[in-house]
């Protein structure tokens, strides 16, 4: 049970055996639990049931794509996205009175959880300079501030627009129109910080910066990989496809440091064997993986299948495939040969043997499929890492057929739709040409800032003024105290919001809060109601409306905001650009849309259609859009992760009771902790190597190169079934512990899976507040 919303959570540790099963009667019972704590039970059923149905609410937890609209379940969610959506229609509020009795250096010292459950914003805030308590404004005012700084500027690249994968399709083009029309591309998103690897990766091997994967393709492979994720929590409903491909006959193999819940077997609550039988057995194989061994790995399996075509010519690899379809195959095969197996052994942690028979495994299937997250892409060398995973599909001829191909998943709802709408600080010159033929005006050409350079500037006084999306910005980037520090800089920072959270308490300046309507809410407009649309990571496009009644009448919609933002700075400049339009009809803004966005044509009469729009994947059709027109094999170093003697490699993951940045709750029932945080993963043996005890209270303390050490204080020791030399421990409270310049090579991405650190005991445990 989940505190009053006056209380902070208690930080009493409770310690289970972990479990061995996801989903089931629990998760029904904890996602009915939460939501009825934030809200009615008619307003509960009137979320629940139109979630991911067609004309209904779109999820907004993950990018998980939905069935066919004749496949779908009534009921088509999973707990954290019923606990999401009903955090958001929660009833309680914050007005102006909640911020007359808490000052701005009062709420930075609550936690996360007792911020969000505070309630829905309902009237924008400003908090003025020199003050320590944010007030009512007018929205009227609240522009012609923004405007005022926004045109006080000595250049439009001392503005920073940052965006969450929560806005809307709608609501990312508008901004990045916005943005590009006042001269930046400062546009920084939370894909920098999940995914960015991943978009490199691909765009240099296939062409293409997302998956090439549909669910379809998913049900009917013959082997999935499932590297560097943890379905069970953040993609519960992607537990459902794995059951459907295991019924129909798919293998699956799991790699991870950590042996999840959901990557073990999985109780499918909407079926009577979830409910009172076994469930599925959802991994065959389980790879027990060192932090950062998964390049190692891929490596290891290339070399295999390279030896095994060696012994059997013409019988193991795609000849043909490779011949018509690829380039640098004979480049990468040569280096495949030199990485040697005392050094893959070693940084994977893994027996010889075990990646043998993964070697048959690959041998037996004729459609391969690769899953993977963030414990692929935060590593420093987690390009490399998946142009070897694109290396070993395309050896076999596992992409751009039926039930194979490369399937990264997204963690956030339509951080795919806003990569698609132009939010990224390196768009393309062919969509910059179509904004200029489209609006009449000529784009900035320069990249602009991603997150970690927006960190960066700011630390160096060279951004002014930051605008955010939605998203928590503070608590999502790396490096909390130093990020912190850097936002402290900026004459003007600005939050469009539905809930507080810890962003709101790190002020410019001037700070404001724009309170902005929910996804469930009902979003009516000069022209009548509107709806929006969303892309998820298999690139299909559908709609989402919301229907619960506002949490207040001075609620605007992210669109209203950024278009009467862009009437009131531009004043008359990109004169072609129609912003009172856009406010009135969203679909003018898709018209715009279809013009610019390829595959997004005739935009608002098919997204209107059961199922939405299926972008095309070049990939699927033999097509690559690279550099060598051509799918290219690479030649990627070994690297692996070291950790000195008494040290170990930590990585950073949430909770099952946690969406993003948010916990809802002290405990993370899958991996049996209870009543706090604040702890610390370890593998047994590495405990006693350690010299430290179950339960005893440390300091983790990172250290990186010829940086002062970071700290995190009073965190807990649990013994658990992690990979020897290797830790755990929860984000956002860990995020101090990651260097703003420990990023992966070439994507610029946060490296918070490959954390070197020390547990320093103490000797009584610190006051929470001190570490938060």
């Amino acid at each position: 049970m989940k505190k009053a919303p006056g209380e902070e959570p208690n930080e009493a540790l409770t310690v289970t055996p972990p479990k061995k099963w996801a989903a089931g009667v629990p998760a029904v019972a904890h996602a009915l639990e939460y939501s009825l704590e934030e809200t009615s039970v008619r307003r509960t059923g009137e979320t629940l049931l139109t979630m991911n149905q067609v004309g209904g609410i779109d999820c907004p937890g993950c990018a998980w794509a939905d069935p066919s609209p004749g496949n779908r379940h009534r009921n088509e969610y999973c707990e954290n996205g019923a606990k999401h959506i009903n955090d958001e229609a929660t009833s309680r509020r914050i007005g102006a009175d909640f911020f007359r009795e808490h000052t701005v250096s009062e709420l930075g010292r609550r936690s996360d959880t007792w911020l969000n459950q505070q309630g829905r914003l309902t009237e924008p805030m400003v908090k003025r300079p020199g003050s320590d308590s944010y007030e009512p404004i007018s929205w009227h005012d609240a522009f012609d501030l923004l405007a005022s700084e926004l045109t006080s500027l000595d250049s439009p690249d001392e503005a920073v627009f940052y965006t969450s994968g929560r806005a809307s399709n709608e609501a990312a083009f508008v901004l990045q129109l916005f943005a590009r029309a006042l001269g930046t591309n400062n546009l920084p998103d939370c894909s920098n910080m999940c995914h960015e690897s991943s978009g490199f990766a691909l765009h240099e091997t296939l062409g293409t910066g997302k998956g090439t994967v549909s669910l379809d393709d998913l049900h009917h492979a013959d082997l999935i990989f499932v590297v560097g994720q943890n379905p069970g929590t953040n993609h519960p409903r992607q537990l459902s496809a794995l059951e459907e491909a295991k019924r129909n006959g798919a293998r699956i193999v799991a790699v991870n440091p950590l042996p999840e819940a959901g990557l073990l077997r999985f109780k499918n609550p909407q079926k009577p064997s979830g409910v009172i039988g076994k469930g599925t057995q959802i991994a065959d194989r389980f790879l027990h993986i060192r932090n950062g061994g998964d390049l190692a790995l891929f490596q290891g399996i290339n070399r295999l299948l390279l030896e095994a075509e060696d012994a059997r010519p013409g019988e193991v690899l795609a000849r043909d495939f490779i011949e018509s379809d690829t380039k640098g195959f004979e480049e990468f095969a040569e280096h495949a040969r030199t990485v040697g197996w005392n050094d893959i052994l070693a940084a994977t942690g893994l027996a010889r043997e075990e990646i043998e028979q993964v070697r048959d495994e690959v041998l037996a299937s004729r459609r391969v499929i690769v899953c993977w997250a963030m414990g692929i892409t935060q590593h420093k060398h987690a390009v490399p890492t998946i142009r070897e995973i694109v290396n070993f599909l395309l050896l076999r001829g596992n992409v751009g057929r039926a039930g194979t191909g490369a399937c990264p998943v997204r963690g956030h709802s339509n951080v795919q739709g806003d990569r698609t709408m132009g939010i990224w600080e390196q768009m393309p010159d062919d969509f910059l040409d179509s904004l200029q033929e489209e609006f009449g005006f000529d784009p900035p050409r320069a990249h602009g800032l991603d997150s970690v350079n927006s960190i960066r500037a700011m630390r160096e006084g060279r951004i002014k003024f930051f605008l955010a999306l939605a998203g928590n910005f503070v608590r999502a980037a790396p490096d909390s105290e130093v990020t912190e520090e850097a936002m402290r800089t900026c004459r003007l920072t600005a939050h469009i919001s539905t809930k507080l959270n810890r962003s709101h308490t790190v002020c410019g300046e001037t700070a404001l809060i724009l309170p902005t309507l929910g996804r469930t809410e009902v979003d009516i407009q000069a022209d009548g109601e509107q709806f929006v649309t969303v892309e998820n990571s298999m690139s299909e496009v559908h709609t989402s409306q919301g229907r619960l009644q506002p949490a207040s009448p001075l609620l605007l919609s992210e669109i209203s905001i950024l278009c009467r933002l862009a009437r009131r700075t531009l004043d008359g400049r990109a004169a072609d650009i129609p912003w009172e339009r856009f406010e009135a009809d969203y679909g003018a803004i898709r018209d715009h849309i279809s013009r610019i966005v390829p595959g997004l044509h005739d935009f608002n009469r098919r997204v209107t259609r059961p199922g939405g729009i299926q972008l095309p994947n070049a990939v699927n059709e033999g097509v690559y859009h690279n550099d060598v027109g051509k799918a290219l094999f690479t030649a990627n170093d070994f690297a692996m992760l070291q950790a000195p003697e008494g040290h170990l490699l930590l990585q950073t993951l949430r909770s099952h009771d946690q969406w993003n940045t948010v916990p809802y709750t002290s405990n993370d029932r899958y991996r049996g902790i209870h009543g706090s945080r604040r702890v610390v993963l370890v593998n047994p043996e590495d405990v006693t190597a350690l010299g430290l005890s179950a339960g005893q209270h440390v300091d983790l303390v990172s250290v990186w190169g010829d940086d002062p050490d970071r700290r995190a204080g009073d965190f807990r020791v649990v013994p658990y079934p992690t990979t020897r030399g290797c830790a755990a421990a929860y984000y956002p409270e860990t995020n101090v512990l990651v260097p703003l310049d420990s990023v992966s090579d070439k994507s610029n991405q946060p490296t918070s899976k490959a954390i070197v650190v020390r547990l320093e005991p103490v000797a009584s445990p610190t006051a929470t507040a001190s570490a938060r």
